[in-house]
């Protein structure tokens, strides 16, 4: 029958690694948030010193990076350069940083190389702006989802201050996560978009245990 492939895309806050991780548990299959591994690209050039948005600089840098995802229980484990920077990735400084390496084109095929390299290996659910689109473009299972600005400003802010990080302004939360969108958007290769048979969720309203209802109601339906 081969590997089931379920594409989880849409903005940033939208909902997607926390809704991702909870079909991955309940079809027993791998997640794989894709974002982390910009954020370990993003890591590694902050780290250096590189200006993120330096495609000459980065693209060389990225050519001398080593990222692996493992898995813990039922936790995704993201290695750079064997060091384990899983809660190190998470500051918005690093998010700022992931979203313009990954508008250079040579960062994305090396991180789009792994990620289909770990789909045809194993059944996934995996998350990002473009895999409906381009990383899995022929996954059985597309869906995208969306959310209102404020909505997922609140949502990142408060993961934010449950991880300590307090030192930042939900207002701030809110432009950076504008900016992203622009970012993610407008990029020459493989932009955020929504793919033609993706099914579109608007989460702003949903918890994330519905909005993972929904995406089993509709697995369900497809394979009867």
């Amino acid at each position: 029958m081969g590997n089931i492939q379920v594409a989880i895309d849409g903005p940033a806050g939208a909902g997607k690694s926390t809704i991702a991780k909870l079909v991955s548990r309940r079809m027993g299959i791998i997640y794989i948030d894709t974002g982390a591994m910009y954020r370990a690209v993003a890591l590694k050039a902050i780290r250096q010193g590189i200006n993120t948005q330096d495609r000459e600089r980065v693209s060389q840098m990225v050519n001398n990076i080593d990222i692996k995802i493992e898995h813990a229980g039922n936790e995704q484990v993201i290695y750079l350069d064997g060091e384990d920077v899983s809660g190190k990735i998470r500051i918005p400084e690093v998010s700022v940083g992931a979203s313009n390496v990954a508008s250079i084109p040579e960062v994305r095929l090396k991180m789009v190389d792994l990620q289909r390299k770990i789909a045809r290996s194993s059944s996934v659910v995996m998350d990002g702006r473009d895999i409906g689109t381009y990383v899995l473009p022929d996954a059985k299972y597309k869906f995208f989802l969306t959310a209102s600005v404020e909505e997922r400003a609140k949502r990142r802010y408060q993961e934010l201050v449950e991880k300590g990080i307090t030192n930042i302004s939900l207002e701030e939360v809110k432009k950076d996560i504008e900016y992203r969108d622009m970012n993610d958007a407008s990029r020459e290769l493989a932009p955020l978009v929504k793919a033609k048979d993706a099914i579109e969720i608007d989460t702003t309203c949903l918890t994330a245990e519905e909005v993972a209802d929904k995406i089993m109601v509709h697995i369900g339906e497809s394979k009867c």
